[in-house]
Order: C-alpha cells, then sequence, then structure tokens
C-alpha cells in the first residue's frame, strides 16, 4: 500500500507517465421486442425480456496526473488478451515514454509471464523493461485509480442494455474520446501518512521496547 501511495506523490514526469490499469466485464444483452420511444407525458419504455449475447472485457489504462484514459475492449480476459493490451500501451498509447509507471492488481493474468506467453523472448522483454509495476496489495483495489475511471464509464456509458460487440466499443470509443476532451485529472489526496493514521489497525504491532 505504501509503495502506491509513495509512487502517486512523484511530481508528473512525461517521460514516466504513471497509468493505472483496471478491467471489468460486460455482460452484452439484446432485446426480444422493441421498446416504446418517449413521447410528451410518457417516458421510454423497454421488455423485461431480453437475450444475452454473451460478455466481453474491458481493459482500462488510466493517466491520473494528465486526464487521459485508453479503454481496449476484447472478447475475452486471457493472458493473451492483458499481453496485447500491454503492447498497445508501450507502442500506441506511449511510445515517447523511457519507462512507463504501471499500476495494476495482482490477477493472475496480469504478470510479466503473460507477456513471454504471448511473444518471442526478445519481444517480450522489450515489453518488460519499458515498465515499472506497482501491485497494489490483496483487497486493495481501491488503491488503484483505474477503478474509479471503471466506475465513472459504468455510470456515463454502460449502465444499458448493449447488445454487440461491436456496438459496445463505439459506445466506448465515443467516451473516452469526449471524456479525455475534458482532461478530467483525478486529485488523489490520500498519502502514507494518512494510511498510518486512519489505517492504523492494518499494521502489524511492533514488539520493540523502548
Amino acid at each position: 500500500m505504501e509503495d502506491v501511495l509513495d509512487m502517486y506523490q512523484r511530481p508528473y514526469d512525461p517521460k514516466r507517465p504513471q497509468v493505472c490499469f483496471d478491467e471489468s466485464s460486460k455482460q452484452l444483452v439484446g432485446e426480444v421486442t422493441s421498446g416504446t420511444l418517449p413521447q410528451p407525458g410518457h417516458p421510454a419504455r423497454e421488455d423485461y425480456e431480453y437475450v444475452r449475447n454473451g460478455t466481453a472485457n474491458l481493459f482500462m489504462f488510466s493517466e491520473p496526473l494528465q486526464g487521459r484514459r485508453e479503454v481496449k475492449v476484447t472478447e475475452h480476459r486471457t493472458k493473451l488478451d492483458f499481453a496485447y493490451a500491454i503492447r498497445d500501451l508501450v507502442d500506441t498509447h506511449y511510445p515517447e515514454a523511457e519507462r512507463i509507471v504501471l499500476v495494476m492488481d495482482n490477477l493472475n493474468t496480469h504478470k510479466p509471464a503473460s507477456l513471454y506467453e504471448a511473444f518471442p523472448p526478445v519481444e517480450a522483454r522489450r515489453l518488460v523493461d519499458k515498465l515499472e509495476i506497482h501491485y497494489t496489495p490483496k483487497h486493495g483495489s481501491w488503491l488503484n485509480m483505474a477503478e474509479i475511471e471503471l466506475g465513472i464509464l459504468n455510470r456515463q456509458c454502460l449502465n444499458r442494455r448493449i447488445p454487440l460487440h461491436t456496438t459496445l466499443k463505439s459506445e466506448v470509443a465515443a467516451w473516452v474520446s469526449q471524456r479525455n476532451a475534458t482532461h478530467r485529472k483525478i486529485d488523489w489526496r490520500f498519502t502514507t501518512k494518512d494510511a498510518r493514521i486512519k489505517l492504523k489497525r492494518l499494521y502489524p504491532v511492533s514488539n520493540e521496547h523502548g
């Protein structure tokens, strides 16, 4: 926890951007029958019946200090999907960075080893060397600011029925474009000092005697 919190206190450095990474799934749901459009005095209506069209996965990359976020929509959330998302992060979104300071949780797919399963060793090593990884602790997902962005994405874009993978990609891309245009940053104020006071119960009791 303190490792992540201390990292968040670093000043902005364009050569070493701080990026938070998280992922979420979305159930694709289609309509059985068409609903009704809103009319004066009558809200729009949708049938309670629906058809499941599978799920999609969303990889969220968020750079809090710059108010930037990127979302990659995939059909699955395998080690290979993670590896390709990391390659996009390095080569497409931050090609000029010397190193990307990456915050993510300890999910079994979120490991450098996933890159070696997806790419030849030389390519995998190249990508790993571009990353400075900081893992959030177990039960500490709230430390990952990408979780905040995923919550906003869910409220503003995904809290409705979306039937198809292509529709989801289009809707998410529009949300990313609009939100990035506002350069909305995250003002993170919780520090290591705060943690030692407010989360004192989580620290081990020292047996040192004065």
